[in-house]
């Protein structure tokens, strides 16, 4: 009887932690599909995480041609500058999967940003949207979620019916949203690159390690996503449905920030990694694994090398030696000049006290001199070599002595 007892209360004790412990979506199967083609269910990644120890790699190399990352092709970039600071075959043009929705997320964030949509728009399924397959959060035909809602899906756990919606959404159709993808891939340099639609399904588009560098910098530009893209686990339904990250990194790895998963058998593990610490933000990109490790493990290793190795330096500029520039023939003895430096910028640690400045200003000015016009230059040099250069320009206008001008100066002067 006591055992009788004991097996009931497991039985009980099971079925009120179920529907909590494992992914339901209407009246679909209560496994999430964490992305197509892995084969990882939301509670395998629950358990891998607790699993996982991704300790630092004990030795770091301090040359980028001693980093050994698997994959077909990869990179590394600065996110601030775009400066390349490792690659592999990265124009090399390979299917990227799910990588794909980094461009589907910056539309929705330009769309957001041009007052297109709100995050509170109610969007309503469609059946061609409900139809998609792959990773999903099984949206019913009619079904209705915010775009705050979806957002968070395509986001979390790469679901291609919710970029399906939200592309619809957005251009009234999946393929006016692809030719705008397309474009904004255009406009962004990437020349490696065709999208065939907004999810990653086809296995027929392509693109490269830089091109997803590219199109990952300029999503990340759009600071809100990255409210999105580091969620490890939230639900949908009102708790009925249980979203659990793609990416690993968010929860194992310090400062990471995102960004995107994708896998398909012809793709392999692809993904594209940011990560920021101490003003530092860093983008890696692999594509072409054999295994999911791999990607993650490739990705930290990069991110792992540009953060042993570079910092971002504040250069210091002694601004009194910008003084007034004389000014011949104008209505003002001289102009003032004024200069825009960026408040930080890419540098490999230890180089800091080897950076010196220079400044060249016009010994003097004809008139008239027009506000913002260029009259001189600061230079900053390392090791001999000169690594950035910024216009100095006149604060103000300075207009020409004329005839008239001349005679009520001589009269002011006389009369003071």
């Amino acid at each position: 009887m006591k055992r009788l007892k004991k097996g009931l209360a497991c039985l009980l004790c099971l079925a009120l932690l179920l529907p909590n412990a494992l992914w339901v979506a209407a009246e679909e199967p209560p496994l999430l599909i964490a992305e197509e083609g892995s084969g990882e269910s939301a509670e395998e990644l629950i358990q891998e995480s607790a699993d996982d120890v991704w300790l630092p790699v004990d030795t770091v190399p301090t040359e980028a041609a001693a980093l050994e990352v698997g994959g077909k092709s990869a990179i590394l970039m600065d996110q601030t500058s775009g400066t390349v600071l490792f690659e592999k075959n990265a124009h090399e043009k390979l299917a990227i999967a799910s990588v794909t929705k980094v461009m589907t997320l910056l539309l929705v964030m330009e769309a957001l940003d041009q007052g297109r949509i709100t995050l509170e728009d109610p969007v309503t399924c469609s059946d061609v949207a409900a139809s998609m397959g792959g990773s999903q959060i099984w949206l019913e035909p009619g079904e209705i979620m915010t775009v705050h809602e979806l957002l968070k899906a395509a986001a979390v756990v790469s679901a291609n019916d919710a970029c399906a919606a939200l592309a619809e959404h957005i251009s009234g159709s999946i393929e006016g949203f692809v030719a705008e993808m397309n474009t904004r891939a255009a406009e962004l340099g990437m020349n490696d690159t065709l999208f065939l639609d907004c999810s990653g399904l086809s296995d027929d588009a392509y693109s490269s390690a830089y091109d997803v560098a590219l199109m990952s910098r300029e999503l990340m530009k759009h600071e809100k996503i990255t409210e999105y893209t580091t969620i490890w686990m939230d639900t949908l339904r009102d708790g009925k449905s249980q979203l659990v990250n793609t990416n690993k990194l968010v929860r194992h790895y310090t400062g990471a920030t995102g960004l995107k998963t994708g896998t398909t058998s012809k793709a392999g593990h692809c993904l594209s990694a940011t990560a920021q610490r101490d003003g530092l933000g860093l983008i890696a990109v692999i594509l072409g694994c054999e295994t999911t490790d791999e990607r993650f493990g490739g990705a930290r290793k990069m991110l792992d090398y540009g953060f042993a190795n570079y910092t971002i330096y504040t250069p210091e500029i002694d601004t009194t030696a910008l003084t007034p520039v004389p000014v011949l023939r104008g209505l003002a003895e001289t102009v003032t000049p004024t200069v825009e430096l960026p408040s930080a910028f890419l540098i490999k640690k230890g180089q800091e006290k080897n950076v010196s400045c220079s400044l060249e200003l016009a010994e003097d000015l004809e008139a008239p001199v027009y506000e913002g016009q260029v009259i001189g230059s600061i230079s900053l040099v390392l090791d001999g070599e000169e690594i950035a250069q910024y216009d100095v320009h006149a604060a103000e206008a300075v207009d020409r002595l004329k005839t008239g001008n001349a005679f009520m100066l001589l009269l002011e002067a006389l009369l003071a």
